[in-house]
């Protein structure tokens, strides 16, 4: 198998058989280490946008076939059928299971719907990600499990299986890099700085704008400032003024 997919019979390029898996909690409940910086509605803005631009990143980035995210928030199905992801319901039978339970879910039901197709775990925070860094990583990785660290090197922001009969198996978590290694998966040390700025606190979301991030993000992130700055001079507002 290629990287991008298996090698068809006539020598065309098979459709791409790598299938990512992306799982979202509840709005209301994430990002809550932005809670100095950001109101809540404004923090579940940044979550959504943020998953926009991800999704959009995955779905045109070579090598993928389709993107499936788990949630149990109908704002999240609604942004992101309209990206082009398919949807999973998040289990009701692993109460605590969390994420790995939910990208464990996903992943069955995809392979239910394609067949035994590699699987891609992605988290849901990469504002920055480049559709090429996702078909570079697929490129450098092997044939065995591979994992890509975050910005820290401590936690994952992508696990690839490339075994259509290997269950996806996600410990996604606290120092989840090392335990995906123990665990067999071969670290993949490219340079995809996009892949691995994923964001859980103001200092990541100030790397992540400083490489550049997706249009939904941006445009988010310029919102949120001009509210604040028309807060700050609510005295002193010019007449005619467009922008508070």
């Amino acid at each position: 198998m290629s990287a991008t997919g298996s090698a068809h019979p006539n020598g065309a390029a098979a459709r791409p058989s790598v299938h990512a898996v992306i799982a979202v909690k509840s709005l209301g409940s994430a990002k809550s280490r932005l809670a100095d910086r950001l109101r809540p509605h404004d923090r579940s803005r940044l979550v959504l946008a943020m998953l926009a631009d991800t999704v959009t990143a995955a779905v045109t980035a070579e090598g993928i076939a389709t993107v499936t995210v788990v949630t149990p928030d109908p704002a999240v199905t609604d942004v992101v059928s309209g990206l082009g992801a398919h949807v999973h319901p998040e289990p009701h039978d692993h109460p605590t299971g969390g994420l790995n339970a939910a990208l464990s879910a996903a992943a069955a039901a995809v392979r239910r719907r394609h067949g035994a197709v590699d699987l891609l775990a992605l988290q849901a925070d990469l504002p920055a990600l480049r559709p090429h860094e996702l078909s570079d990583m697929l490129s450098a990785a092997g044939p065995r499990r591979s994992v890509v660290a975050d910005h820290e090197g401590s936690g994952t922001v992508a696990l690839l299986v490339r075994d259509g009969s290997a269950p996806l198996d996600p410990l996604f978590g606290p120092d989840s890099a090392r335990r995906h290694i123990a665990a067999g998966a071969v670290e993949l040390l490219g340079a995809w700085p996009g892949l691995r700025q994923d964001v859980d606190t103001a200092a990541d979301l100030e790397r992540a704008a400083a490489l550049g991030v997706g249009a939904a993000t941006e445009t988010l992130l310029r919102e949120i400032s001009v509210s604040r700055a028309c807060q700050g001079a609510k005295q002193v507002r010019r007449a005619g003024s467009s922008m508070c």
